[in-house]
C-alpha cells in the first residue's frame, strides 16, 4: 500500500521538484498538491492524505495557522514542515501547532523520504542537524526577554514580525497574508509594544540578532 502525499508549498516549481523526487521511491505516491494554507486545509479534508508535506512560508494564512487549522479537526493528521527556515524557533513553532516532523529543503533526497515513512508509521521526525542546533541565547537579560516574547507570539503574530522583520511595509503585507492593512498596522503596534522597540530597524535587528532573517 503506497503513502498517500499531499505537496503544500507556493512555488509551481518547487512542487515540481519534489514530485519528480518522490516518484523515485515505489513506497509513496503524490495524489494532490496545493499553494496556500486555505487550500491545504481543503485538500486534506477531501483527500485524507497519509502524510502533508507543507512549506510554511505562504501568502494566505500562512503554514503554521493551516497546520494547526488541520490539526484541531483531525487528530491523527501526519503533517511534515519542509522549510528553508531552520532556526529552532521556526521548529519548534512547526511542534506546537501540530506537525510530526521538520526537515530543511537543502536536505539529502534520503531525508524526505526517510522522513515521510517515519511519521506515516507515528514517529516525530526532525533532521538530525537541525535537531542539534540551539537559538541563541545572549546574555544580556533583555535580549533573552526577546527570544521568550517572540516564543510566545501567535502564528499570525510571528508571520507579520518576520516581513516586517525583512523590510515590507504593512501594505505588502496586508496583500501577502490577505487580510487588511489596518489589522497589519495593529499588529505590527502590538508587536513592537511586546518587544519593547519603537520602530521596525529596531525589530528587524533582533530578528538578525537570533539569525530568524539575514542581514
Amino acid at each position: 500500500m503506497k503513502i498517500k502525499v499531499i505537496l503544500v508549498d507556493d512555488h509551481a516549481v518547487v512542487r515540481a521538484g519534489f514530485k519528480m523526487l518522490l516518484s523515485t521511491n515505489e513506497s509513496i505516491e503524490v495524489i494532490a498538491e496545493a499553494e496556500r494554507g486555505e487550500q491545504a486545509i481543503q485538500l486534506y479534508q477531501e483527500q485524507q492524505p497519509d502524510v502533508m508535506v507543507m512549506d510554511i512560508s505562504m501568502p494566505g494564512i500562512g503554514g503554521l495557522e493551516a497546520i494547526r487549522r488541520i490539526c484541531d479537526r483531525h487528530k491523527e493528521a501526519k503533517i511534515l514542515v519542509f522549510s528553508v527556515h531552520e532556526e529552532p524557533i521556526f521548529i519548534s513553532r512547526a511542534l506546537d501547532a501540530g506537525a510530526k516532523g521538520f526537515i530543511s529543503k537543502n536536505s539529502a533526497a534520503n531525508i524526505l523520504i526517510e522522513a515521510i515513512q517515519c511519521i506515516k508509521q507515528g514517529q516525530t521526525y526532525v533532521e538530525q542537524g537541525l535537531k542539534s542546533r540551539s537559538l541563541l541565547a545572549p546574555s544580556e537579560a533583555v535580549q533573552t526577554d526577546h527570544q521568550l516574547i517572540i516564543k510566545a507570539f501567535t502564528p499570525r503574530e510571528f508571520d507579520v514580525f518576520l516581513l516586517l522583520a525583512k523590510g515590507h511595509t504593512s501594505h505588502k503585507i496586508a496583500e501577502q497574508l490577505c487580510i487588511g492593512y489596518k489589522t497589519v498596522a495593529n499588529y505590527s503596534t502590538q508587536i513592537k509594544k511586546k518587544l519593547n522597540v519603537s520602530n521596525v530597524a529596531e525589530l528587524a535587528h533582533i530578528a538578525v540578532l537570533y539569525g530568524m532573517v539575514n542581514h
